[in-house]
């Protein structure tokens, strides 16, 4: 049975304040387990990215904690940032530099030794296929190999836990389809992956668990299958929709 990698109690953030206060996770509580593909899932403003932030440590929430090892991520940032790696939305590769430098660099970052730079920068550029356009800037390149080098990124420090916001936003099926064997290879190596996706197909075909989440608080976390199941419908996709037509005014 997997153990629990982040306890995740009570967090609520806000932005703004006084009357332009804007509540954006409303004291939000889950486990996130080792080893598994959790899906963050909801309507836009639901608080997928801004929950997804939070624990790669862009922002501090306002109240409640985010645990790692039994204690609270931010009395030891710099050791905790060192087991996350993070796909933000939209790419935020440095175009002055090389494939091959942006790759370096990153593994500097986390005070790597020379060896260790060189042992992961030929992993992740055997993985995903980069051998071709490393002396390439990043801007000449297609969106989905801008994708495959954002992932190479985040793994040149050998992550325990990567974070994708939105990966294949705007990325042709087949590369989509392409970067989904990526994400399940790094299941296989014990990584664990927290997805935020507007794709139902991507969530159902990748995910051991689904968490929705509506108007920044948690409406339900399960497997799937589960779901198919239990609101008898064919795919995920149906069940979302049934569920937010639920969550609908009347």
């Amino acid at each position: 049975m997997s153990s629990v990698l982040l306890a995740i109690r009570s967090v609520v953030k806000e932005y703004g304040t006084g009357h332009n206060c804007v509540r954006a996770l409303k004291g939000v509580s889950l486990d996130i387990m080792e080893g598994e593909i959790i899906s963050l899932l909801g309507v836009n403003g639901a608080g997928k990215t801004t929950l997804s932030s939070l624990i790669a440590t862009l922002y501090p929430p306002t109240s409640g904690c985010i645990e790692w090892q039994g204690k609270a991520i931010h009395t030891n940032i710099l050791t905790y940032r060192t087991i996350v790696g993070y796909c933000p939305q939209k790419p935020n590769l440095n175009n002055e530099l090389t494939v091959e430098q942006n790759l370096r660099i990153a593994g500097s970052y986390y005070d790597l030794s020379s060896s260790e730079i060189d042992e992961q920068f030929k992993y992740v550029v055997k993985t995903y296929e980069l051998d071709g356009y490393l002396d390439r800037s990043p801007a000449t390149l297609s969106g989905g190999y801008r994708q495959r080098v954002m992932i190479a990124r985040a793994l040149m420090h050998k992550p325990k836990l990567v974070i994708f916001d939105e990966p294949t936003v705007g990325l042709d099926p087949h590369i989509r389809r392409q970067l989904w064997q990526s994400i399940r290879s790094l299941k296989k190596l014990g990584v664990t992956v927290i997805l935020t996706t507007h794709y139902l197909d991507e969530a159902e075909s990748l995910s051991d668990r689904i968490c929705i989440l509506e108007k920044g608080e948690v409406l339900l976390i399960d497997t799937p299958q589960n779901l198919k199941k239990v609101h008898d419908k064919a795919n995920l996709e149906e069940v979302f929709l049934a569920l937010m037509k639920q969550e609908e005014p009347v």
